[in-house]
């Protein structure tokens, strides 16, 4: 059986059901994240887990254990959320051993264990700092080291980046990624940013309308997207209708459903390549985009606009307006 186990996992809201028959596995140690749009069901589902929010049906099970009626004091679950949720009357050590101070552990102990977390954090020296002298950041790590402090079985952590500005957030994931690390845990990620999901993730669990749309490792997740949606959500996908793939690539293609071609894999030149085994189609430049290191462009292919990336190299290769040819693979050309 695995770590944890979600089965037949329904909740309703009234009439409204956010979460429909849900059943997924999670392996102890992994880092797992919850991937999807707002209102998809993936925080309900993490709330579900911490006994924050009570199922409508179905059963979780963690370590063997049926926890589905457990109180959420008797789980030995973490979590950090979105909002730091830190006590403003109390310095950054008070907030980290309120917790351990409840369980009525020695002060000896409380002491030597809010001194790792904070060091853990890269927090030493801000023991007496209160919460409002401290940065969005700082005011994160902190909720981080309250939860650790705990020693928790499970750590959730809903969207706790997302209030964050975008360098600071790199510096946060690679933290995150260090405790759930250097502890062993057992940690499940919210979030709505596929690079985020991309770059810290064991396993990415796709939720969609209540549902999951697709459980992989990260490169499976970007490389093989399994719908339309897992597509257009994951990376930045060309999508085509069966009518418009076949019109560019000049094939009688027997599709039933769409095609959908990363920018990358398709490769433009001035000239007209000379292969066997990949697809030629001509178009016009009609706009470029830089987008850091990587330059995009929008190529008309017959009415069809396609998107393609290539590395940035300080000024625009071909200027609007310039024909050019454009190749890809069969195996580039993912049928959903």
């Amino acid at each position: 059986m695995s770590y944890i186990e979600f089965r037949n996992i329904n909740k309703y809201y009234g009439s409204n059901q956010v979460l429909k028959n849900i059943s997924l596995n999670i392996e102890k140690g992994q880092f797992v994240t919850l991937l999807g749009p707002s209102g998809c069901g993936k925080s309900t589902l993490l709330r579900c887990l911490a006994g924050l929010e009570e199922i409508s049906s179905g059963h979780i099970f963690m370590d063997g254990n049926d926890i589905t009626n457990l109180e959420p004091k008797d789980r030995n679950i973490g979590m950090v959320f979105q909002h730091y949720s830190l006590f403003p009357n109390m310095t950054v050590e008070e907030n980290i051993a309120f917790g351990l101070k409840i369980k009525k552990r020695p002060a000896t102990e409380i002491k030597e264990k809010v001194q790792t977390a904070l060091e853990m954090v890269e927090l030493h020296g801000k023991e007496k700092y209160y919460p409002d002298s401290l940065s969005g950041g700082q005011q994160q790590r902190v909720a981080l080291a309250r939860s650790i402090v705990q020693e928790p079985k499970v750590l959730l952590l809903d969207e706790p980046l997302s209030a964050i500005d975008a360098k600071l957030r790199k510096s946060l994931q690679n933290s995150i990624k260090e405790v759930h690390q250097k502890l062993g845990l057992t940690s499940i990620f919210v979030t709505h940013d596929q690079d985020e999901a991309m770059v810290m993730s064991d396993v990415i669990h796709l939720f969609h309308d209540g549902r999951v749309e697709q459980s992989s490792d990260p490169i499976t997740m970007y490389t093989s997207p399994v719908s339309k949606f897992a597509a257009s959500f994951i990376g930045n996908y060309n999508l085509l209708t069966p009518e418009e793939f076949n019109i560019i690539t000049m094939q009688k293609n027997n599709l039933t459903s769409g095609v959908a071609i990363r920018p990358e894999t398709l490769q433009i030149t001035p000239n007209k390549p000379v292969t066997d085994d990949e697809y030629i189609f001509s178009g016009v430049i009609m706009d470029n985009t830089p987008k850091g290191n990587v330059l995009q462009y929008h190529v008309n292919v017959k009415s069809v606009i396609l998107k393609v990336d290539v590395l940035f190299r300080s000024k625009v290769l071909f200027p609007n307006g310039t024909k050019v040819y454009l190749s890809v693979a069969d195996k580039n050309c993912i049928r959903l």
